[in-house]
């Protein structure tokens, strides 16, 4: 005899309750037990964070079931509110959290730099595709379905406050990864007050849009600064930074080996040799991805007849990673003596300065930054307590928030072996 309800332990939420006989939960049920969500499995959640933080083993899959567990007390908190909602929209906004990150390709954000794709466009792609069942099941339910979640994550939908609760700088997919990543990663800056935001979240009448009440301020308040620090202390971390800029090396090694016929392992027609050689993949075989086929090629180019490739490979497996020189604070000038000091360093030694030299800067990081409220759909509104029932973008309520500044990071990434002379060079740079 099946069981009336459904449930996951979930180490953030604790218990998280699907209803079988229910007809929304229902649908939610057979969404996650589709192969395109079980696949989330396979994919961790903070790409190759592992490296770093021993912890953060944790998938996609799990927090997509967090967001969607968020979405639904966000939406319960709203209606206790008295913001009204029908249940074809509630499900929609609860299927859309939970589908979000279905487009993430191996090791999450990572081969978003391989690809040139954005995995937002991906997740459209696969709700749109009538091969994959997670189309099947909702167009089930509605044929019209997976077009409307595909307009709904992309901020094409009304009302204005369901479509900030799938992706805006207050919305559920965040309020799940920071306590996530910080209870996996073993730090402590993630952590915020959630039901408190929660408790606080309204909808502005005029607007259609969504803010948060006088109390929730500084709940809100601590939540941008948990994100704030997050990205400085686990997103930014220089070994994780190290390990997917060599990830990044070595993908571009094997396609300009591919392109020149020389790259010796291949598996003719897989999705993978496809991805090498520049070739389109369509949703099935975009899906076919995880990690663990990344690292099956890995360990497969440890035997590549080319050095690079073969000597990038084995240093990624065994974690000696590429050491990391923070270069923020110099003028251009003295990076560019930085940068041919070391170049010729790696030469000398037989190194290819193109796959060994690497930058790292933060402008590749999906979502990074502080809060800055420079469009609509960027800014969180609250009231100001002081001055009545009067809406406000909450830096101008916080003076904490407005002093919140931009993180520069720019990082040349080197062997080892370059070490001794990037450091005399830098001190032959400083000023004396």
């Amino acid at each position: 005899m099946a069981l009336p309800m459904r449930r996951y332990s979930d180490p953030v939420h604790g218990i998280i309750m699907l209803e079988r006989g229910d007809s929304a939960d229902g649908l939610l049920i057979a969404l996650i037990d589709t192969p395109e969500m079980q696949r989330l499995r396979r994919i961790r959640q903070l790409g190759l964070a592992y490296v770093a933080f021993q912890g953060a083993e944790h998938s996609r899959f799990a927090h997509s079931l967090g967001v969607m567990h968020v979405m639904t007390l966000a939406l319960d908190a709203l209606r206790r509110s008295g913001v009204a909602l029908d249940a074809e929209t509630r499900l929609q906004a609860r299927a859309a959290a939970l589908l979000h990150d279905l487009g993430h390709g191996p090791f999450s954000h990572v081969m978003e730099k391989v690809l040139g794709q954005r995995h937002e466009d991906w997740t459209a792609s696969i709700l749109r595709a009538p091969e994959t069942d997670a189309h099947a099941v909702l167009a089930a339910h509605d044929p019209a379905l997976p077009e409307k979640l595909a307009m709904l994550m992309t901020g094409q939908f009304q009302p204005r406050f369901v479509a900030q609760l799938v992706s805006s700088q207050l919305d559920c997919d965040r309020f799940d990864y920071l306590l996530r990543d910080s209870l996996m990663t073993g730090v402590s800056y993630g952590r915020y007050d959630l039901p408190w935001i929660l408790n606080a979240l309204a909808v502005d009448p005029a607007s259609g849009c969504l803010i948060t009440r006088a109390r929730g301020a500084l709940a809100v308040e601590e939540y941008l600064f948990a994100r704030y620090h997050m990205f400085r202390r686990v997103y930014f971390h220089h070994a994780l930074r190290a390990a997917e800029n060599m990830l990044v090396a070595m993908f571009r090694r094997a396609v300009a080996l591919a392109a020149a016929g020389t790259l010796s392992f291949r598996l003719p027609d897989s999705a993978m040799d496809k991805l090498l050689t520049a070739r389109p993949l369509t949703p099935p075989e975009y899906l076919s991805l995880d990690d663990a086929d990344v690292i099956f090629y890995i360990k497969q180019w440890q035997r590549e007849p080319d050095s690079t490739l073969s000597d990038l490979a084995r240093r990624f497996l065994a974690r000696r990673l590429f050491k990391s020189l923070d270069v923020s604070d110099l003028s251009p000038d003295q990076i560019a003596s930085l940068r041919e000091a070391i170049s010729d360093t790696l030469a000398a030694r037989g190194f290819n300065p193109e796959s060994y030299l690497l930058e790292d800067n933060a402008e590749d990081v999906p979502y990074f930054g502080p809060y800055a409220p420079d469009a609509p759909n960027r800014r969180i509104v609250v009231e100001d307590g002081r001055t009545g029932p009067r809406l406000r973008e909450i830096s101008e309520v916080s003076a904490a928030v407005a002093g919140l500044r931009p993180y520069r990071l720019h990082r040349l990434c080197f062997p080892e072996e370059a070490r001794a002379v990037a450091q005399r060079t830098i001190q032959r740079l400083a000023p004396a």
